[in-house]
């Protein structure tokens, strides 16, 4: 499988599942610039406030690349089929998302506390045109589980246990999908600007081993105090080499 290209938003992506992308890259020419909301949006309003950016930066729909998602709970496996058609069908409305072949990379967590009560944005990439030799990237959030691969609870990694011992092996998956991913982009943790990991449970040792060994915590790591978003994935993590950040009020 190759990445694949989005000339009109200036990006390539990784072929993924129909709610997201596996990552994108920055193509020539440009770099992903991405954007935090200091408060999360709810998503009707959270797709206005990006279109209305995207507008003012003078940059396309097909620009936005990438986004952040907050939800109040874990969802069930058909919940979160239910949300993730909602979700789309703003992308097709807006040209970016054809049939289910979908560019936007994405993670989408549940905070632990200070729930939103509804699913919001946190933060969203999208590109500009650049004068650069460094591509940016955005590699999307993998829980312990393959995509697209029937019920999560036959295919996650060490179902159910959350030992120091399950949670490695959930590491072990999930830190060989991000590395699998950045692959498409001939990237490495080395390249990375920003890491962050979202986990309920004490992940400490597996940042002092696992990840200290893989060489992901060189530039930090952002943990988040959240679950992934389906019921039974406890571990989940993305990364990404972005040299522009904003906070927008």
């Amino acid at each position: 499988m190759k990445s694949k290209d989005m000339n009109s938003g200036g990006y390539q992506y990784i072929p993924g599942v129909m709610q997201y992308s596996g990552g994108v890259a920055a193509k020539v020419g440009y770099k992903i610039v991405r954007a935090r909301f200091l408060d999360l949006q709810p998503m009707e309003q959270g797709f206005q406030k990006i279109e209305q950016h995207l507008e003012s930066v003078q940059r396309p729909l097909d620009a936005f690349c990438a986004c952040e998602l907050r939800s109040p709970a874990q969802f069930s496996q058909q919940g979160f089929a239910d949300f993730n058609q909602d979700y789309a069908e703003t992308l097709r409305q807006w040209g970016i998302m054809q049939g289910n072949d979908n560019p936007i990379a994405r993670s989408n967590v549940c905070p632990a506390g200070n729930q939103p009560s509804s699913p919001s944005f946190h933060a969203f990439s999208y590109t500009v045109e650049a004068d650069i030799d460094d591509q940016s990237f955005v590699i999307a959030g993998s829980g312990e589980a393959p995509e697209g691969k029937g019920d999560y609870a036959d295919v996650t990694v060490a179902y159910g246990d959350t030992s120091e011992a399950g949670l490695r092996f959930k590491a072990e998956f999930v830190l060989g999908e991000m590395e699998r991913r950045m692959s498409f982009f001939k990237a490495t943790w080395q390249q990375t600007t920003a890491v962050q990991l979202y986990t309920v449970f004490n992940a400490y040792p597996v940042i002092s081993a696992e990840m200290s060994e893989r060489g992901v915590i060189e530039n930090g790591i952002c943990w988040h105090y959240c679950r992934p978003p389906v019921v039974g994935l406890d571990f989940e993590m993305d990364c990404r080499r972005v040299t522009e950040e904003l906070v927008l009020l």
